[in-house]
């Protein structure tokens, strides 16, 4: 079965851990032993029943505050596909930590209490999955219930989620009335809203398209480990281990290394101690190439006949994650794939307005949760892929080089290749 990783985001008591613990509970995911122990924790909701959202809510202070903080993550799985789950906070304050739950995500479910329609956190939350390039957006109207089931509100909010919408880059954005305290349309269909003819919220989950969201066409291998046994039986063996982020890659296929420019052929592919025809993203395997090449962790195996070229210097929109501000000049460490190297802010070249995708020009730095376009320069020449074209290959992280904390995380919006930088000096 294939997997599908999606988000819970939106507004503080929008219902987001709510809705995740009725997607467990009504799935038959809790164990009795969970169940037990929230009914003894005397947390319950107004009809009695127990308070679903503790099943997500893992931290103390999340239980003490009612509100979640971290990005908890829950596993299920139905008889059609496994299900990994982030439920995102709502509050601004960590809308850092909503990026990293949206950064590997297929789906994104943005939830929209009926009786507020659509906030601040909402067009935020949004902006921000349309900026990672999330392909698939769910807006759950929770809590239809407290709104009498009502289909006029349903539809206002429809019309008016799709008007700001417009501004978006995500294109499949379905909606679905719900109500995550009592199960309507969650994992079963409503009987409350029979003016509602879409699918539930898990038959959406369910049907929703996924192979298609890999990139296929533009093959990427960057090498994690290098594999020499030094045994008898495989004392000439050397297999570079890696995943295949993007693109497929078959036995005779004539590659090329990036940086170096080393050139060979595939001389076979293995999963598992077996050799396959081909590997495809997102699997994780074995290279072994028909000539010896100086190869090490963080260089990339592509396709000769793709004809690409590595740069030190790029643009990109970054999320920035610390408390210290961001200025121009600023040197980091940059993480890309497998790939570390140091980095320099050349330049902030405008903040993007995360309620209104608007730009603001002339900032000399950069706070907590804002999102800017700045100009990149690193040590070492990457071969990098804008991220609106290749997700899995345009996106990294920022590092603090005294304490190794994660500062930023960026996607690359365009590149100035090597020969350009040649002509240009």
């Amino acid at each position: 079965m294939d997997i599908l990783r999606f988000i819970t985001a939106g507004s503080v008591d929008d219902g987001k851990s709510t809705l995740i613990g009725r997607l467990l509970y009504d799935t038959n995911q809790i164990y009795l032993d969970q169940i037990e122990a929230i009914e003894t924790s005397g947390r319950v909701n107004e009809d009695g029943n127990i308070d679903l959202s503790l099943l997500t809510d893992g931290l103390k202070a999340e239980r003490e505050q009612g509100i979640t903080i971290d990005v908890a993550y829950k596993y299920f799985n139905t008889p059609r596909r496994k299900f990994i789950i982030a439920d995102a906070p709502g509050h601004i304050q960590y809308t850092r930590n909503m990026v990293t739950g949206a950064s590997n995500s297929n789906l994104s479910i943005i939830l929209v209490d009926a009786r507020n329609g659509v906030q601040e956190q909402t067009r935020r939350h949004s902006i921000i999955s349309s900026l990672l390039g999330i392909p698939h957006l769910v807006i759950c109207i929770n809590k239809m219930d407290l709104v009498g089931y009502d289909e006029a509100v349903y539809n206002q909010i429809v019309e008016d989620y799709k008007q700001f919408s417009k501004k978006l880059h995500s294109k499949d954005i379905t909606f679905i009335p719900v109500s995550a305290l009592k199960g309507d349309n969650i994992v079963t269909r409503s009987t409350e809203m029979d003016w509602y003819n879409g699918p539930n919220l898990l038959e959406h989950l369910e049907q929703v398209p996924v192979s298609s969201d890999f990139n296929l066409t533009c093959p990427r291998f960057p090498v994690q480990y290098v594999i020499r046994p030094h045994t008898h039986e495989h004392h000439d063996y050397r297999g570079y281990a890696g995943k295949v982020i993007s693109g497929v890659y078959s036995k005779g296929d004539k590659v090329i290394v990036l940086p170096s420019g080393q050139t060979s052929t595939i001389k076979s592919v293995e999963m598992g101690g077996k050799e396959l025809e081909e590997a495809f993203a997102p699997m994780s395997v074995v290279l072994q190439l028909e000539d010896d090449v100086d190869i090490s962790r963080g260089d990339v195996i592509v396709r000769q006949e793709d004809n690409l070229d590595v740069s030190k210097e790029f643009e990109a929109l970054v999320c920035w994650m610390n408390a210290k501000a961001l200025r121009p000049g600023a040197k980091l460490l940059l993480r890309h794939n497998s790939t570390e190297t140091r980095a320099i802010v050349r330049e902030i070249q405008y903040k993007v307005d995360v309620n209104t995708l608007d730009n603001i020009e002339d900032v000399d730095q950069v706070q907590l949760n804002d999102i800017c376009r700045v100009q990149i320069r690193t040590a070492t020449p990457l071969l990098l892929d804008k991220y609106e074209n290749n997700r899995a290959n345009g996106g990294f992280i920022l590092v603090d080089e005294t304490s190794y904390t994660t500062v930023g995380a960026g996607m690359v919006a365009s590149i100035v290749h090597e020969s350009e930088l040649n002509y240009m000096i």
